[in-house]
């Protein structure tokens, strides 16, 4: 009975995502950043497939000394799905049913809103389901959370222009970061949180200095600390220079990314103070401009000794994500 009830209820949805356009109102969605809710039977839940889940959802973040998984995952049955929690902002239903599907629906429930629908007449055609569109969910659900975060802190701005006087350039900026460091080269912005600090730097660098793709990612790093170095020191001991460099035990990941205009590479990676034992996670983004013959640099790192990163790191993606050109 349980699963006969759990079948009407995923046909009802995938009928609601299909008329959902049609609605006049829907409500403001609720949820925690990064947190997704999971919509299946226990006993899926609990086996093969709910292991699926798990692997791609809680996957860890890269570019963290200590691991923290991507997300954070909220499981209920079905008979819970209902009233307010149907508003959630990201929801993934998945179950039993008499035809194999897999998709993404805006707006279903709330606004704004993705659910992920899966559905297989076997467990394993579930997975299998899953796995063709997980990439597909990832890429929804993070794009909504960073769109959501973006909207929120863009209602306080801070309204210094060393960016945009450095770069021509635009970011919105929240405006509980403050300017702490601006030269003919360099910017470098900060926000205060509990024992530490989020940063937000920026430069450019001229030309193509990663055109030899066997040693870009060493390229990269290279010309990351000959900027840091001059530009960032860590506290002054005597007989002693510290400054900021990148922690090369494990190299930084690389990945292409396009936003704003741009198209470049995200780095992330750990940082740490050469000389004295202080470290942290960073996400760069260097973004090609070939009108200018550079390369832009937007950067944010995180100081929080014994606090987990992934939100301050989600954070600084957000709002580096908001770049675009000044016209």
């Amino acid at each position: 009975m349980r699963k006969m009830t759990f079948i009407l209820s995923l046909t009802a949805l995938f009928y609601a995502c299909k008329e959902n356009k049609s609605y006049q109102y829907l409500p403001e969605s609720i949820g925690q950043v990064q947190s997704i809710l999971v919509v299946m039977e226990d006993s899926l839940w609990q086996g093969v497939v709910g292991d699926s889940v798990r692997k791609i959802f809680l996957s860890p973040l890269k570019g963290l000394s200590v691991a923290e998984s991507s997300n954070q995952i909220q499981h209920i049955p079905p008979s819970v799905f209902k009233g307010t929690v149907k508003q959630n902002r990201t929801v993934l239903a998945v179950g039993i049913d008499s035809i194999a599907l897999a998709h993404i629906k805006k707006d279903v429930y709330s606004r704004p809103q993705r659910v992920g629908v899966v559905k297989g007449r076997n467990e394993a055609e579930i997975i299998s389901q899953f796995q063709s569109q997980a990439t597909a969910f990832v890429k929804s659900f993070k794009d909504l959370e960073i769109t959501q975060a973006q909207e929120r802190f863009s209602r306080s701005l801070n309204q210094e222009k060393g960016v945009e006087n450095l770069l021509g350039v635009s970011v919105s900026i929240p405006s509980a970061y403050r300017l702490g460091k601006e030269t003919e080269s360099f910017v470098w912005l900060d926000r205060a949180i509990p024992a530490g600090s989020t940063n937000i730097i920026a430069y450019s660098l001229k030309g193509d200095p990663f055109e030899h793709p066997e040693s870009f990612v060493a390229d990269i790093v290279a010309k990351r600390d000959s900027v840091l170095k001059g530009n960032i020191p860590g506290p002054d001991i005597p007989g002693k220079t510290t400054y900021m460099k990148t922690e090369t035990v494990f190299m930084p990941y690389v990945t292409p990314v396009s936003f704003g205009g741009y198209n470049g590479v995200e780095v992330r990676g750990i940082w740490e103070i050469s000389g004295y034992p202080m470290a942290g996670p960073f996400v760069s983004y260097i973004l090609n401009d070939p009108k200018q013959n550079r390369k832009i640099v937007i950067e944010g790192f995180v100081f929080a000794p014994n606090k987990e990163k992934r939100d301050y790191l989600f954070e600084l993606e957000a709002i580096i994500k908001t770049i675009k050109p000044v016209l």
